[in-house]
């Protein structure tokens, strides 16, 4: 009788085991979702490796993540001459995360379609996911030509030869991170507001709307601040709430906050010891202009204020 059941059981387990490793291989054939990268061909103008630089630099944020920032200086400028090189590292309890290298040192073999789909889809040249710190799901909206732009100007990057350590995802985010790309491709951009067009390139929700515990957007709270970074650091209200966001800003204090960080001696402030640092990255996006600074404001006058106090060290005021 025993010995019946001892057979009944491993029969048991053993059809578990096919049931589990068969869903194993589903999975890991379905995703991620991998669509053969476009076929594109950027052909570079002066104008549009500009227009690339200004994106890269101030806007969608490619060379401050892709690069060594000083943590010493305010608002952790990148260290000149590591533009591209990668290699910033977050150590996260979901596992090590490095950013690669974009200089032609990596990208010398990737084709300008499988740049394409990496920056809007999410996979690399070899079809893994990338982890979403990469904000491809942003970066779908950039529109054809300021995409290619971008395309066009890291390429002109001198190349760096460094190859950062990978990425390691704990369990269960190693799987987790394989359902997150999406088929994309280059496209024009469904954004028509200026403002709100920038605000997504430039993930500005990201930092400023606070998040639960799956990091999912609270409902009702879009760019209402209070999510931390440590230190006591919290991103800012930036909703027109009068009395807790910038409702009383004027479009100029909202301009002259950020440019007021668009010269050499601000992106060389110094930090006190025990002073915690801004992780706005002021000196970056001091570098747009003030048109594009204009629209932001503009469209964040149309988002519905909350009324949400936040304490936060070391983010500008207005003047």
């Amino acid at each position: 009788m025993l010995r019946k059941i001892l057979k009944g059981l491993l029969y048991t387990l053993f059809a578990l085991l096919l049931i589990v490793a068969g869903a194993l291989i589903y999975f890991f054939n379905r995703y991620p979702e991998v669509q053969s990268p476009p076929y594109i061909q950027v052909v570079s103008t002066p104008e549009k490796i500009q227009r690339g630089e200004y994106l890269a630099k101030h806007v969608a944020g490619c060379l401050y993540c892709h690069a060594s920032r000083n943590s010493k200086l305010f608002s952790d400028p990148v260290i000149p001459g590591t533009e591209g090189k990668g290699g910033l590292f977050l150590d996260l309890p979901i596992g090590k995360i490095y950013t690669p290298n974009i200089t032609p040192h990596a990208l010398s073999s990737w084709s300008d379609g499988e740049i394409v789909r990496a920056v809007t889809s999410g996979v690399n040249k070899d079809g893994k996911a990338l982890f979403a710190i990469m904000p491809y799901a942003r970066y779908r909206s950039l529109t054809q030509d300021d995409l290619i732009s971008i395309i066009a100007y890291i390429r002109t990057l001198p190349p760096i030869n460094y190859d950062p350590p990978r990425t390691k995802l704990g369990f269960p985010m190693n799987l987790i991170v394989r359902t997150m790309p999406k088929p994309s491709a280059i496209h024009g951009s469904p954004i028509n507001d200026r403002g709100l067009y920038l605000v997504t390139i430039a993930s500005c929700s990201e930092c400023h709307t606070p998040k639960d515990d799956q990091h999912k957007n609270l409902p009702g709270m879009d760019f209402a601040g209070g999510e931390p970074f440590g230190n006591g650091v919290h991103a800012a209200n930036i909703t027109p709430d009068p009395e807790t966001g910038i409702g009383k800003w004027s479009k100029a204090d909202f301009i002259n906050a950020f440019k007021r960080f668009d010269s050499a001696a601000a992106r060389n402030i110094l930090i006190t010891e025990g002073t915690p640092n801004s992780p706005m990255p002021w000196t970056s996006f001091a570098g747009m202009t003030e048109e594009d600074l204009g629209a932001i404001y503009d469209y964040l006058r149309t988002v519905p204020a909350v009324k949400h106090p936040v304490r936060r060290f070391n983010i500008v005021k207005k003047s």
